[in-house]
């Protein structure tokens, strides 16, 4: 295997849905040399390394463990857990890699609401805070960048655990998104645009991917999905968002940070924020991106109760 075929994804143990590892999967089926970043040499590492992958362990705050991971690499996948370290994570790598030299592309997993900010907004969430500065970042250090802006994840917990606890207690989604639309993407659509990109990244190299689910539509409609992927009756049930953080959000212990993204993400719902459309998933991997409905399909026993 020739060296510029030697790709790092980083945060391939974790994160939600998976995207990394999918990524890792899908990059050795094209027969690509991947080395595989992770935070912990626990059984998800193990895991990698039945995959083909090469493993290493490290932080990606540390620049020692950064620059290990990425000698003799031509290509990343940088991505992380949402975490506060998030924007140090970024200054690191980009450091690190402009030190080292030698990178044809760094695909940058972001999101897409950074697309509807700017330098002083204020109303988005510290995550979302620090995926716009960390975009700024990896600009400035003049590596060759594609920034991908995935929206909301079908794999968040808003449409996965919180959505499941719910539906089998009352055959409803219960979320705050007044009618506010949404065009969710699966995890998989995004590892399948990622690795598309990295297995032949000259003709992304400088541009923006924004990703969506293949329709924007408002929850009851979203709830119509799930009804039909489950074979019940499922309808959508919007509740203040007050009541909501404090009965359901809060008490599921996600931790400070990740529990104000959520929260966010919920407002900016009910303020129609995540009304928005893109085709980009079927122009790079020629296959439309998968809608709720097959999402659901395809978790049945997750939402069986």
């Amino acid at each position: 295997m020739a060296e510029t075929d030697l790709v790092l994804v980083t945060g391939a143990g974790g994160g939600v849905g998976g995207v990394g590892r999918t990524v890792v999967e899908l990059l050795l089926r094209r027969g690509l040399a991947v080395r595989a970043m992770a935070h912990h040499d626990d059984d998800r590492a193990g895991a990698l390394r039945a995959l083909g992958a090469e493993v290493v362990v490290g932080d990606l705050t540390r620049p020692a463990d950064v620059a290990r991971a990425l000698g003799g690499t031509r290509r990343m996948f940088f991505s992380m857990s949402v975490a506060p370290s998030y924007l140090e994570a970024t200054a690191v790598v980009a450091t690190v890699a402009r030190a080292v030299g030698g990178l044809d592309a760094l695909v940058a997993i972001s999101q897409l609401t950074v697309s509807q900010m700017d330098a002083v907004s204020a109303s988005e969430s510290h995550q979302q805070r620090l995926h716009w500065l960390s975009e700024q970042v990896l600009d400035w250090s003049g590596l060759p960048v594609v920034h991908v802006r995935p929206t909301i994840f079908l794999d968040n917990p808003l449409f996965t655990t919180l959505a499941a606890r719910s539906i089998a207690e009352s055959g409803t989604i219960r979320l705050p998104f007044g009618t506010g639309r949404t065009s969710p993407v699966a995890a998989d659509d995004v590892a399948r645009v990622v690795a598309t990109v990295l297995a032949d990244p000259g003709p992304y190299v400088g541009r923006v991917l924004e990703l969506t689910g293949p329709r924007s539509e408002d929850m009851t409609d979203v709830a119509a999905e799930y009804s039909r992927a489950l074979g019940r009756p499922i309808s959508y049930v919007d509740v203040p968002w007050e009541t909501w953080v404090e009965q359901v959000l809060t008490p599921s212990g996600l931790g400070a940070h990740v529990e104000e993204h959520l929260a966010t993400m919920a407002r900016l719902h009910r303020e129609n924020r995540y009304d928005r459309m893109t085709r980009t998933v079927e122009e790079v991997t020629g296959r439309p991106a998968e809608t709720v409905e097959e999402f659901v399909a395809r978790r049945r026993e997750r939402f069986a109760g």
